[in-house]
Formats: C-alpha cells, sequence, structure tokens
C-alpha cells in the first residue's frame, strides 16, 4: 500500500476529501518522524510502537575486496508491532 492509496482508505472511511485525508497522513507521518528525530518513542496502542535503536560501531569485510572496513555507530528507526495488531492478522479467515 502507497502513501495515496492509504490517504484513499481514510479518505472513504472518514468521508473527507482526498485532499485532507493526504494532508492528515501527511501530518501523521511528519508527527512520527519529529518524535523519532527527538529520540522519542510513539506509542500507538494496538497497533505498535516506533522507537529509535543504536547500533555500535563495528568492522565489516567488503565482499568485492575483502578488506577490512569501519562502520561507525547509527541510528536506525524500529517498529515493534502490538498484540491487536498481531492478533488481527494471524486470524485465519
Amino acid at each position: 500500500m502507497t502513501k495515496k492509496e492509504l490517504a484513499d482508505e481514510v479518505s472513504a472511511k472518514v468521508k473527507i476529501s482526498k485532499k485532507d485525508a493526504a494532508l492528515a497522513v501527511d501530518a501523521a507521518l511528519d508527527g512520527i518522524t519529529n518524535a523519532l528525530k527527538k529520540g522519542d518513542k510513539v506509542s500507538l496502542v494496538g497497533f505498535g510502537t516506533f522507537e529509535v535503536r543504536k547500533r555500535k560501531a563495528r568492522t565489516g569485510i567488503n565482499p568485492q575486496t575483502k578488506a577490512t572496513i569501519k562502520i561507525a555507530a547509527s541510528k536506525a528507526p524500529a517498529f515493534r508491532p502490538g498484540k491487536a495488531l498481531k492478533d488481527s492478522i494471524s486470524k485465519k479467515k
């Protein structure tokens, strides 16, 4: 599903214009992104939790040259699904 398809679904469910739904989806995603940039967790009860995880610096190997390289420490976004989301996906129809 693309962002446009998500906005279309929001538009149909809430009965608002597609333009307003697209703005709402963009605003929600911007809010999540800004919170993660600050290092905050974003918990959507029943859906899941977005958070930033720190990765330590490490050494790796370039597969083409077999040379050892240093990989810098970094931060990466992560998502942990909530119980309600897991249960809704695992239900058989």
